[in-house]
């Protein structure tokens, strides 16, 4: 038998095991060959059908989708269907890579085994699931099979690809795809179960393994990281153990700090599996089937009811009353009227009114929808690829230390240049000058600077902790400093997302406002312009009003939550706070007389009865009345605190729908006999069609076209103040409602905060323009000047035009993810920290890309809050301050830290070159110098980075990303204090040292000369602009704790005996100790002069954010 032959054998054999669903192998014999080609015509048929983009969708007719999926809408797709097209479209999910550690994949595979073992019992359908699974499992089959002994050949070939493949950055794509490969070939030999979870766990731990080396060996390019393995390896060279082990250590430490934080995995992406329901009801070969949703292909029928989650993109066939919560995808809390007629024209994704989309609720209503995505092929998809493209950038404190590893290897080379050709023009041998020069560009390297930075993230992390901001990466503390942007989602972020009454107009024109915000009835209404407060039903023309909103409404509230609509919602808080007593006691007691029997004790011979205010609350005042007027006010609360809705009794509702805009009820009073009552409410230019006359102090009066158009005119007035007015009316119109999202607590304060320290704040929105702009308004946003611009003027702009133009913009409505995405792109590309905080799915991949992601700790979904870098735990948006103050104060102490670290090294390198080069004796002995480097690197440094952050920081202007840790400033204060230590070391030596050689006295006091220099330059290191007395002497305990042991420790080392041995000092005067002190203090002194006359001569600028 030739080799065509032989394939199209195994292609043959290979099409029967999709076919022949519960035929095992070899059991029938092939069918004829026009039924064969009838099966190669459907099976080419469905790997023809592709998904449909929502915007196309939406334009097609029910035929025409069925025609292009494929299927028929009666019953649904066929079983060999849904085989074909997972094998092209894989499955409803998101692959994400799988890094848990060996002992738990045995575990998880064991049990996903059995739990699959009822479901794929027979090797076809295992194959059949195996080869829509594994990307290269098809072309695998046809390669050799494995020997017999499957363990041991699992085992040589998991070691050969992970020999071959050792180049860690470049192949872990290619081991991947090979190991998936071998995969699918052992599994279609179906071995023993063991085998395969053996397997499998090698595996996992080979590409765990791989992966780690990939983040390890980026940790390790790190160019100061780098400079210390160089210094450590001359270390050893050299013979110089001590530094050797110490420089090693710290390298040891911060990689794995770092490693700790990079190999957290990338939980955003698994997130996004949270939002596919694991089950929904699904139509296949004409029955209604229960299946998990990540068995879903393009072409299903799906059911959807209510508080179903949508479990791909659908488009609906079939709609009734259909309401969906899209707020997870367009972060709009309204939930959206779906229909399933066609569109014309396609706009804006958010606005497709007969598509819903994978992860969205439906919060009412029923209805029926063909999938045209699933997986990363539907919206949800879309944010997921993004998510994957996504890198988070580098932070500006990760860019500052990389340029300064790189100055201080050029600083180091220099020296070691600079002593080589001082030797060699002394005629001394090239290979001891080179030895020496190294030595001192060791010494010179601040090895303690990688843990002071990593020490003083970790504090400023704990620290913002406290303030209940958590902060997943630690360099992104310091990034904050350097923020000049925030893009600011509305909903949820902004704004509280819990819709609330603000304004009330009856017919008749009386006013009232409204406040408390959310659904705990929390709050008063007050009458205008009197400013008093609304009791019960007071106002006749009000208490219609809110007695309409009672009754046409199907939302309910529960434990301080709605369920159903957020406007009704907002309708039902309304009356709660109109009539507060009554929704309390309904909430907490079956009937009035159980809150009556468990609220009272009436008490005889006392002149007042007792409440128990557990029950009651604050509504006991209300009843201080003796008790024989009890059962007076027991009667009057029977009666005036009944349930609104149980006045009445509903015969029948016409539900709201986007083509009508207003929802209707049919009443009669309960226990009378009367006509009929319909309560509507709605959009105004709806409702007012159907009304005839107006509300007047409870009398009915003809509706005039004046009074049209003054109602109209008040419509307007309560939009473009971002007040949605479902309109209250029963043929006699009663008033509007303005409904509004309103502002969270502290946010317009916090914006101004942020404005004054240089920081804009941008709104991005999927709202309309007159909704955003009121917001916008409200929160100070706008600042005197507006421009907005929607999704659809970003899409028309150019790369670069887009860039100039979205600096001057405040708000951005109507946008989708993507627009987020290009909003970011464009800031940065201006050269801005953008920081962006949001609550929604939809807002995942902006967080991503931001310089600083922030989401919501309350509000915020799963796949936002591992997206982002920070998460504020209580929504708090002004906490997004105390972040940015830290950020500023952790830069300013790594900054601080340098400066002291730096100075102090180059005066002890000066020292030890100008002795070598000078031919003069070393002033100071091995062992004191290892005690200085000590203290330089201890104790007193170490406490320089926890230096507490100051008040007057968040007023300093946003750090530009560009500076350095090594500013020029900077640069000449660590100069200035290096020359003061050097000449004042140098003329303690000289002073001390005698004609007949250096002593013990000269080199003592040369040494402690040195360290109480030391000491006086931290003190003035704790801050670069303020006087040591303006930020408090004891605020820093932890330093003055150090210096303070780093003083005593030099005492010890001068008077101790076994101590002077090793150190070869001697005892000192007091007289000499307070010549040492009166020195040493002068680089403290000529320090803190330097501020002074920078303060008064240079005052510090302060630049304003922009909001244009």
């Amino acid at each position: 038998m030739g080799e065509g032959s032989i394939t199209k054998f195994f292609q043959k054999r290979s099409l029967l095991r999709f076919v022949q669903k519960y035929q095992p192998l070899g059991s029938g014999e092939p069918e004829e060959e026009p039924q064969e080609e009838c099966e190669l015509k459907i099976i080419q048929q469905e790997k023809e059908v592709a998904v449909l983009p929502p915007k196309d969708a939406c334009k097609c007719h029910k035929e025409d989708l069925a025609r292009a999926l494929n299927v028929d809408l009666q019953t649904g797709l066929s079983e060999i269907s849904v085989l074909q097209r997972r094998s092209k479209h894989g499955w409803n999910e998101f692959s994400v890579e799988n890094t848990e550690p060996i002992w738990k994949k045995y575990l998880d595979q064991n049990k996903v085994f059995i739990y699959r073992g009822k479901e794929y019992e027979r090797r076809e359908d295992f194959e059949a699931r195996l080869l829509t699974q594994f990307p290269n499992a098809e072309k695998m089959k046809t390669t050799s099979p494995p020997g017999d002994d499957i363990k041991t050949s699992s085992g040589q070939c998991i070691l050969g690809l992970y020999t071959q493949y050792n180049q860690y950055s470049q192949c872990i794509q290619q081991l991947r795809s090979r190991i998936y490969g071998f995969m699918a070939n052992l599994l279609h030999f179906w071995p023993d179960r063991y085998s395969v979870l053996h397997c499998k766990a090698q595996i996992g731990f080979t590409l765990k393994i791989s992966q780690a080396g990939v983040r390890t060996n980026c940790e390790f390019k790190n160019p100061l990281i780098l400079l210390l393995l160089a210094s450590a390896l001359v270390s050893v060279i050299t013979k110089e153990y001590e530094d050797a082990a110490s420089i090693t250590m710290a390298v040891l430490i911060v990689v794995t700090v770092a490693f700790i934080q990079e190999y957290r995995s990338e939980k955003s992406l698994e997130e996004l599996n949270k939002l596919v329901p694991p089950e929904c009801n699904c139509l296949r070969e004409g029955k209604l089937q229960h299946l998990l949703a990540r068995e879903l292909v393009p072409g299903d029928i799906i059911y959807l009811s209510v508080g179903d989650r949508v479990p791909a993109d659908l488009r609906l066939i079939e709609v009734t009353d259909l309401l969906v919560d899209e707020s997870s995808f367009t972060g709009e809390a309204e939930p959206c009227n779906k229909t399933e007629g066609v569109l014309l024209e396609a706009g804006d994704i958010t606005t497709l009114s007969n598509v819903v989309f994978m992860g969205t609720l439906v919060r009412y209503g029923k209805g029926k929808g063909v999938v045209i995505g699933t997986g990363e092929n539907s919206q949800f998809g879309e944010v997921f690829k993004m998510m994957q493209a996504e890198e988070t950038p580098k932070t500006p404190l990760q860019k500052s230390m990389d340029r300064l590893g790189k100055q201080l290897t050029l600083f180091s080379f220099g020296i070691i240049g600079l002593i080589m050709l001082i030797g060699w023009l002394q005629g001394k041998r090239l290979l001891s000058m080179f030895t020496i020069g190294v030595s001192l560009a060791v010494a010179a390297i601040p090895e303690g600077l990688p843990i002071v930075v990593t020490v003083t993230l970790v504090l400023g992390v704990l620290r913002m902790a406290k303030r209940k901001v958590i902060v997943k990466k630690l360099p992104i503390v310091e990034t904050l400093g350097c923020c000049n942007v925030i893009c600011s989602d509305k909903t949820g972020t902004l704004t509280a997302n819990e819709m609330t009454v603000t304004r009330l107009l009856s017919s008749d024109g009386c006013q009232a406002e409204v406040s408390g915000v959310g659904y705990n009835g929390e709050g008063n209404v007050y009458l205008l312009p009197s400013k008093e407060i609304l009791k019960e039903f007071s106002n006749v023309s009000i208490g219609k009003l809110v007695e309409a909103g009672c009754v046409v409404n199907n939302a309910v509230i529960r434990k301080n939550s709605v369920i159903g609509q957020p406007t009704e919602g907002a309708l039902i808080a309304l009356a709660m706070k109109v009539r507060p007593s009554e929704f309390k006691i309904s909430l907490q007691f079956k009937s009035i007389n159980q809150a009556i029997n468990k609220s009272w004790i009436c008490e005889p011979g006392r002149t007042q009865s007792t409440v128990n205010p557990c029950d009651m609350g604050n509504t006991s005042s209300f009843w201080q009345c003796p008790p024989l007027q009890c059962s007076f006010c027991f009667t009057w609360l029977q009666m005036e605190l009944a349930d609104i809705k149980d006045i009445y009794v509903r015969k029948k509702e016409i539900p709201f729908s986007s083509e009508q805009k207003w929802m209707a009820v049919k009443c009669t009073l309960k226990n009378q006999d009367q006509e009929d009552i319909y309560f509507m409410k709605g959009a105004f230019e709806e409702v007012i069609q159907h009304c005839t006359l107006y509300n007047s102090g409870g009398i009915s009066l003809s509706l005039t076209p004046q009074q049209k158009a003054l109602y109209q005119q008040e419509e307007k007035k309560m939009g473009s103040s971002g007040l949605r007015g479902p309109e209250l009316g029963k043929l006699t119109f009663l008033g509007l409602v303005g409904i509004i999202d309103p502002p969270r607590a502290g946010v317009k304060e916090a914006v101004q905060i942020l404005f004054e320290s240089g920081v804009s704040v941008k709104m991005i929105t999927g709202d309309a323009l007159e909704t955003a702009v009121a917001i916008g308004q409200n929160i100070g946003l706008c600042n005197g000047k507006l421009k907005a611009m929607s999704g659809e003027e970003l899409d028309q702009l150019a790369e670069a035009e887009l860039s100039s133009t979205v600096q001057n913009v405040s708000i951005f409505f109507r946008t989708s993810p993507k627009h987020k995405l290009k909003i970011i792109k464009a800031l940065q590309r201006a050269g801005a920290v953008v920081s962006m905080t949001g609550d929604g799915v939809n807002d995942a991949v902006a967080l991503k890309s931001a310089d600083i992601g922030i989401a919501m700790g309350r509000a915020g979904t799963d796949v936002s809050k591992e997206a982002a870098n920070m998460i504020l735990v209580d929504d708090d948006f002004s906490k997004v301050m105390n972040a940015i103050e830290e950020g500023k104060g952790i830069f300013y102490n790594i900054k601080n830290f340098v400066r002291f670290q730096l100075s102090t090294s180059i005066s002890a390198l000066s020292l030890i070159t100008l002795s070598t080069v000078l031919n003069l004796p070393n002033p100071l002995n091995a062992m004191q110098i290892l005690w200085i480097n000590i203290i330089m690197d201890g104790p007193p440094a170490q406490s320089l980075g926890v230096e507490p952050v100051d008040r007057d920081t968040i007023k300093q202007p946003p750090r530009c990303i560009t500076d350095t840790i090594l500013s020029k400033s900077l640069i000449l204060k660590i100069f200035m204090s290096a020359i003061i230590i050097i000449s004042g070391t140098l003329f303690v030596f000289w002073k001390e040292n005698p004609k007949g050689g250096i002593t013990p006295r000269t080199t003592t006091m040369t040494f402690t000369c040195f360290v109480f220099f030391d000491l006086f330059n931290a003190l003035t290191c704790r801050s670069q602009t303020k006087l040591i007395f303006e930020i408090g002497f004891f605020r820093n305990r932890m330093f003055l704790y150090s210096v303070l042991g780093s003083f005593l420790g030099q005492l010890a080392v001068i008077y101790i005996p076994p101590l002077q041995k090793i150190f070869q000092t001697e005892n000192l005067g007091v007289l000499d100790l307070l010549f040492l002190t009166s020195l040493a203090s002068s680089v403290f002194v000529v320090s803190e002069l330097l501020k002074l006359c920078e303060k008064r001569c240079c005052p510090p600028k302060h630049t304003k954010g922009r909001h244009n």
